[in-house]
């Protein structure tokens, strides 16, 4: 069944290309939301359905209801930019009239460039996703879920130290109503469009937390009772495990989280599950993520191995905590993708005999890390030795 799906603006179908616009002329059945069905003036003659809601589980069942008939989508701007289009193209053959995005309207109006904006959707997911991208000197789009988010935004900026941002609101772009406001972040904001995007040029306050993406944050960014990676070893923990964009870690042992927190902040792409048996801990995990700009990080509270099973097979895992309990090591062995990377770090005697007995078996690379910083001593300086970390990092052979 082909499915059309045509992208529609705020104006309505005089927007529309004349393909777009034959297109939904022919239709016998237009699928749109609420709002987007009313664009449509008298002439559309086909049957009108809205969304339900939830919408995604509902589509196998309206494509078969409608199977016989010619179905066209309505979505808004662009459908393969953050838009029904790629979730329909998931199950079914598509046909697609594109419209510009909203993110092209706005940096149309801004005179932005595209290509150098940081986008970041809150349209049903956390705006905590927006402390990933925050630096100073960027821009950065926020696609709204509705007229509450640039509230919400605005309000992230200030506890974040970025007050001094300058925020645009663009309401309804390219329809009658549109509309373009211009604050600061320590301005209120009321009284939106449930349509708007929310432009923001990044500026920090003095004492503002910078937060780079790389690996290696400070320890001190992070909620934790002590159970965390500590920061140089934790930048050698992710560059071994080699994350790359839509790759899945598994975080065994989570503890604060910190190595899947950061495996996932270095690119948009990357997925973690956090398995974690302490309820405080995994908590923390929960926390620790929405600051960092990750909260997306899938959390299981329970204990290895058990709480693999039924698991999405990983291309990494890291091993953190609970090293030596029977069956974890053999459990993500087996779990992990041909060609994927096993990192454990071992700090107690016992940790590295078994690790020791890995590598042998399956080879790989092991490495001692030890961190020594510097301390008062009395009147003087000296160094504080960490407790030294054996990591072992093996790939899986692909078959």
């Amino acid at each position: 069944m082909a499915v059309s799906i045509i992208g529609i603006g705020a104006d309505g179908v005089v927007g529309l290309s004349p393909a777009a616009r034959a297109e939904l002329d022919r239709a016998q059945v237009v699928v749109g939301s609420a709002r987007q069905l009313d664009l449509l003036p008298a002439e559309v003659t086909a049957e009108r359905v809205a969304w339900p809601s939830p919408l995604v589980p509902a589509i196998p069942g309206l494509l078969e209801r409608h199977r016989d008939r010619v179905l066209c989508v309505l979505a808004s701007g662009d459908p393969m930019f953050h838009g029904i289009g790629t979730t329909l193209a998931r199950v079914a053959e598509v046909r697609v009239w594109p419209h510009p995005s909203s993110v092209s309207l706005a940096c149309a109006r801004l005179g932005w460039a595209v290509e150098e904006v940081a986008v970041v959707s809150a349209v049903a997911r956390p705006v905590e996703r927006l402390h990933a991208v925050l630096h100073p000197g960027r821009r950065v789009l926020v696609l709204s879920a509705n007229g509450s988010t640039p509230a919400a935004v605005v309000a992230l900026l200030r506890d974040r130290g970025f007050g001094a941002s300058s925020v645009t609101v663009l309401e309804a772009l390219g329809g009658p109503q549109e509309r373009v406001t211009t604050v600061l972040a320590d301005d209120d904001l009321v009284g939106l469009a449930p349509l708007n995007v929310v432009a923001i040029e990044c500026a920090a306050e003095p004492g503002a937390r910078r937060l780079p993406r790389v690996p290696g944050l400070p320890d001190d960014v992070y909620e934790h009772d002590g159970q965390i990676t500590k920061r140089e070893v934790r930048a050698v923990t992710v560059s071994s495990l080699a994350p790359e964009p839509g790759q899945l870690l598994w975080d065994v042992g989570a503890g604060s989280g910190s190595v899947g927190i950061e495996w996932a902040r270095t690119h948009p792409a990357c997925r973690v599950i956090a398995i974690e048996p302490r309820e405080d801990r995994a908590d923390r995990v929960a926390r620790n993520a929405a600051a960092l700009g990750v909260p997306g990080l899938d959390l299981v509270r329970g204990a290895a191995p058990g709480a693999l099973a039924g698991l999405e097979p990983p291309d990494a895992v890291f091993v953190g905590g609970g090293v030596t309990v029977e069956g974890v090591l053999p459990g993500c062995w087996a779990a992990l993708r041909p060609g994927g990377r096993i990192v454990v770090n071992a700090v107690t005697v016992e940790s590295e005999m078994l690790v020791a007995r890995w590598h042998a078996e399956v080879g790989g690379t092991l490495t001692r890390l030890s961190v020594g910083r510097a301390a008062p001593v009395g009147g003087f300086t000296g160094w504080r030795q960490a407790m030294p970390v054996t990591q072992w990092v093996a790939s899986k052979e692909r078959t």
